[in-house]
Formats: C-alpha cells, sequence, structure tokens
C-alpha cells in the first residue's frame, strides 16, 4: 500500500513457497498496514530514553487480521510478528487480555525495556542499528544483555546488517 518511506525489509525473507510451506503446516497468516515514517531511523539521542519524542505513523488492522489473532489466542498459540513495524500495528492496536480492534489510526508507540508486550509473544526481525527505536523495540522483546550477546556473535560471524540483511527470530 502506496504511504510508507521504507519498505518492510524483513518481509522479504518470506517468499511465497515459504509462505506456502508454513499454511501447510498450519500457520495463519495475518497482515496489517504501517506506513513507515523518516523517524523510523532517526538515532535515539536522549540521555534517558523516556525522554525521546517518537514519530507519529498511520496504520491499519483488518477485521480478517484480528479474528486470526483471537483464534490463535483462544487456541493457546503465539502470535509471532514479522517485522518490527507489525510489532509495533498490534500493540497499538491492543486492548486487555492480548486482543486487538480493528481499524485505522496514528500510532506513536515507543517499544523500549520494560515494556509489556500485549499482543506479541515472538519475533522475526532484520539486525538494527545500535542507538535505534528497533534496537530498543527487540531488546524490550527478548532483553538488552540477550541482544547484546546475539549482536556479539553476528559481528564475529559476519553476519550481514540493516534492511536487507540477515534476520533472527526472536522469542
Amino acid at each position: 500500500v502506496d504511504g510508507s518511506a521504507a519498505a518492510p525489509t524483513v518481509g522479504l525473507h518470506f517468499t511465497p513457497e515459504l509462505m506456502q510451506t508454513m499454511r501447510d503446516k498450519g500457520v495463519d497468516i495475518g497482515f496489517v498496514t504501517l506506513h513507515v515514517g523518516l523517524g523510523t531511523f532517526r538515532p535515539v539521542s536522549a540521555k534517558d530514553i523516556r525522554d525521546h519524542v517518537m514519530h507519529s505513523e498511520y496504520y491499519v488492522v483488518s477485521d480478517e487480521t484480528v479474528q486470526k489473532v483471537a483464534k490463535a489466542r483462544q487456541r493457546g498459540g503465539r502470535v509471532i510478528a514479522i517485522g518490527t513495524t507489525a510489532v509495533r500495528t498490534l500493540e497499538s492496536a491492543s486492548e486487555p487480555g492480548g486482543m486487538i480492534r480493528a481499524g485505522a489510526g496514528v500510532t506513536n508507540i515507543f517499544i523500549y525495556p520494560g515494556y509489556t508486550f500485549q499482543v506479541v509473544n515472538a519475533l522475526v526481525t532484520n539486525f538494527h542499528l545500535p542507538q535505534s527505536t528497533l534496537m530498543m523495540l527487540v531488546s524490550a522483546l527478548a532483553g538488552r544483555e540477550r541482544m547484546l550477546d546475539v549482536y556479539r556473535q553476528a559481528v564475529e560471524e559476519k553476519y550481514r546488517f540493516f534492511s536487507f540483511g540477515d534476520a533472527m527470530f526472536i522469542y
């Protein structure tokens, strides 16, 4: 959907063949829209991250995706976001109990360590820049020390970083 300043690049890892394999294994796939703004790429410069002013982005969550999250919750399944944009969208549309609401809105949610996730249980994402809001989001899910260890290994093993690099599964 036109409107985003950047592509949701981690999704490029998911070929049509991989998507079909996932469906064949019983994975129910839902989609959301988040129009990524240029602020996503601005490093956090505040000494206290709570003072960082997060940019706003437009998002859309369909009724179909709401039903898929509800179905996953009812059967005790996980909600695995593909990309930080999906995390921000799902958490912005969250309601108590881990459910989401359909609709469109604008979010300036800033997820950093200490955040309590309402919807997302796991994440597939690229390796992000230090001091970025995206690195803070993944640290909120996996823990700061764990992410520092993962990044040390990635550097040692010469993983490819940033938008078209390697991806990781965080749970």
